[in-house]
């Protein structure tokens, strides 16, 4: 069986139980139970420790993995939490990590979804021309290095409102279909896994919500 490690904020804190539900049988999920990765300097000094925890095998398959929407930040108008130049250098800290821990993986990264910037309120701001800014950095990045990408940030940027849980996430029937099977479509493209023979399971999941949703 194939196996994959999710790697992520809670962006992936929503879809990873459907996605996790929808490749059972066809590829062995892992991710950081419960834990929201964060800025990308979080994520490069825990994911050996997650690797470790969840007993990630070394012969991994795939690394799915992204951070972003923490880094462009905005907290009491102070500039994103990362800088441009901190966020690339740690992208390619976090490509070299990934590489020594699962050096057969594949690896994608996510670009960070879109947010409705309009219902930010209070101390903090996220704004879609910073997100826009640092997917481009994490591209013009990673890409040289040999990864392939992910768009979460095309597929959100114009979702309908039903897809929405707030100004942020996605943790809706609708969101979880979209976000959650475009990264199901992305691990079955890598792994060479057949779609379209999950198309019952995805029929038979969205009638039972509690099973994606968690509630």
């Amino acid at each position: 069986m194939k196996s994959v490690f999710l790697i992520g904020d809670s962006i992936r804190l929503g879809y990873e139980r459907y996605v996790k539900a929808m490749l059972e049988g066809y590829a062995e999920v892992y991710s950081p139970k419960e834990v929201n990765g964060g800025m990308a300097q979080y994520v490069q000094r825990w994911v050996n420790e997650w690797k470790r925890r969840e007993n990630v095998p070394d012969e991994l398959d795939l690394v799915h993995w992204n951070a972003g929407l923490w880094d462009v930040l905005r907290i009491c108008g102070d500039d994103t939490f990362s800088s441009p130049a901190v966020y690339q250098e740690t992208l390619v800290k976090i490509h070299n990590r990934l590489r020594f821990l699962f050096p057969k993986a594949k690896l994608v990264f996510a670009l960070s979804t879109a947010v409705k910037e309009k219902e930010y309120r209070g101390e903090y701001q996220r704004y879609n021309s910073d997100i826009e800014k640092f997917n481009k950095i994490a591209v013009e990045t990673l890409q040289p290095l040999g990864e392939t990408f992910d768009d979460l940030y095309e597929i959100t940027k114009d979702a309908p409102a039903a897809c929405w849980s707030d100004m942020t996430h996605f943790n809706t029937l609708d969101g979880i279909k979209l976000v959650g099977n475009r990264v199901v479509d992305c691990v079955c493209t890598q792994l060479g896994i057949d779609r379209n023979a999950l198309s019952q399971k995805e029929a038979e999941l969205f009638e039972i919500p509690e099973k994606i949703l968690g509630c």
